[in-house]
């Protein structure tokens, strides 16, 4: 997503590129695929695969993370 264009011109200049490793398709890490790379990783990231899920009527993601943000 940080690969986006934000419509902000300020913003746009101020972005941080997308730091860590990329995860490997042939041997990817263990539990979610993205945790090297995502700033919002927890521990639990790294141990259990993040299930498919829909989150809002009709927005899916697998992430921990934003389905506990988005439970309630």
């Amino acid at each position: 997503l940080s690969a986006i264009p934000l419509p902000d011109p300020d913003r746009e200049a101020n972005k941080k590129p997308l730091e860590g490793e990329i995860p490997s398709p042939v041997n990817p890490p263990s539990g979610c695929r993205f945790h090297t790379r995502c700033w919002l990783a927890e521990e639990r990231c790294r141990r259990e695969e993040p299930e498919f899920k829909e989150i809002k009527d009709g927005h899916y993601v697998a992430c921990h993370v934003m389905e506990e943000r988005y439970s309630d």
